[in-house]
């Protein structure tokens, strides 16, 4: 199963680099092009350097150039020795304060064929190209993969906890808000204990496919190019692995924001969705989350359809039995899942948006908060919206474990791990 190890992580020397707020960043693929600049003019050592290169005629080599020159200058260095990291996030979500824990490792990559390391999402090859291309001048991963695990007696977790009893030895708060603290482990027993836990475990891809990905291409691509042989560092990718069940997990639905539709004409969904759903009419959004949680709770299927000026309208699905009949070819595992549900009966049937047209968004645009769903549709930005609620880990489990991907945008793991703690430097064992 997986097979995890202990690495000499790469990190910042904040006395010569700068406090370690200003030398991290969010994820690459989140952030603006003046968020970039941005970065880069607080501190010229950020990360966005090499994680998001957008310097020289060849971008990628040059940002091979960058890691050199501060590896040379020992802005970045090296863990004596091999050492697994803690990693947490302390994090504001549905009003409260929460946290989530868990630890940074190399993981051996393996072909999704095998069963031991799953999906749960598709990729899109532009990002794929982008982040190979990366990996090829740097032989670094900058960001770690997100994978979940499951131990029904929290030992690993446990383990954990003990370890980070004492301060962090990183720690800092970015501008969300969102607290971040790193705990270096190189005590050799606790190492073999943690790597010996996930020995009959299979991981479960939660954020970074298009990392994932990539890894297992580049490892092909350095055995075929003779630059490293099986069992070589280009097998094993710096992922975060946290216990399916943690309590500081969060997940977030990503809503669908509907535009350009010709004849678009709400009362033609309603009717078309009344075969299906049970359909309610409400004036005012401000009872329109509570509202969804309820039905959440409830273990139904609902969904708010929003069409401006305070009306919408919930949406219930009546029999699950259904979607059975829509998607006879997929385990039920993912024909129950809310945006199936949504997809194949409101989006497609009624609506008339196939699945080509949501992969390339043509008439549809994603997002995860709440008021841009319901403002943009009372500016006239977009015609409609449906809110959704969020998947359930549970879900994300079952779809991957059935060898089935979710559409894409199913899933918003919060808060996004910040790049910039902890590197893995491939080249150093």
């Amino acid at each position: 199963m997986a097979e995890i190890k202990a690495f000499r992580g790469m990190r910042f020397d904040t006395e010569k680099a700068g406090d370690l707020n200003t030398l991290c960043c969010p994820p690459y693929d989140i952030i603006s092009e003046d968020e970039r600049k941005a970065f880069i003019k607080q501190n010229e050592y950020n990360v966005i350097r090499l994680e998001l290169p957008k310097e020289g005629d060849d971008v990628y080599a040059r940002a091979g150039e960058i890691l050199d020159l501060w590896r040379r200058k020992g802005v970045l260095i090296h863990e004596d020795k091999p050492a697994v990291y803690i990693y947490e996030m302390e994090f504001n979500a549905y009003n409260k304060r929460k946290c989530v824990k868990g630890m940074i490792a190399r993981v051996k990559v393996e072909e999704f064929s095998k069963g031991v390391i799953l999906p749960h999402e598709f990729t899109l090859s532009k990002a794929k190209a982008d982040r190979f291309n990366l990996m090829k001048a740097t032989n670094c991963n900058f960001s770690q993969i997100y994978a979940l695990y499951m131990d029904s007696e929290h030992t690993t977790l446990n383990t954990l906890d003990a370890q980070s009893k004492r301060d962090a030895d990183y720690q800092f708060t970015d501008d969300d808000r969102i607290t971040h603290r790193l705990w270096i482990v190189t005590d050799e027993r606790v190492i073999q204990k943690l790597c010996a836990d996930f020995a009959d475990r299979k991981l479960y891809i939660a954020d970074g496919h298009h990392r994932y990905e990539t890894a297992v291409n580049y490892r092909n691509y350095c055995r075929e190019n003779g630059i490293s042989k099986p069992g070589d560092a280009q097998d094993y990718q710096m992922m975060y692995l946290v216990d399916m069940e943690h309590p500081g997990l969060v997940v977030f639905p990503t809503h669908r924001m509907v535009r350009d539709l010709e004849d678009f004409d709400p009362n033609a969904v309603l009717e078309g969705c009344a075969e299906y759903f049970e359909i309610e009419k409400h004036s005012s959004v401000g009872t329109m989350v509570t509202l969804l949680n309820k039905k959440y709770q409830e273990g139904k299927k609902a969904f708010a359809f929003y069409v401006g000026k305070g009306e919408w309208y919930l949406l219930t699905l009546r029999d699950i039995a259904v979607m059975s009949e829509v998607l006879p070819d997929l385990s039920p595992a993912s024909q129950q899942l809310d945006v199936s549900v949504l997809h194949s009966l409101i989006l497609e049937r009624t609506m008339g948006i196939d699945k080509e047209n949501m992969a390339n968004q043509i008439n549809l645009t994603y997002t995860k908060f709440f008021e841009e769903a319901i403002v943009s549709v009372d500016k006239g930005d977009f015609q409609c919206s449906f809110i959704l609620n969020p998947t359930r880990v549970t879900e994300i489990r079952d779809v991957a474990a059935a060898g089935e991907k979710m559409p894409q945008k199913s899933t918003y793991f919060y808060p996004k791990m910040i790049t910039g703690m902890v590197m893995n430097d491939i080249g150093v064992e």
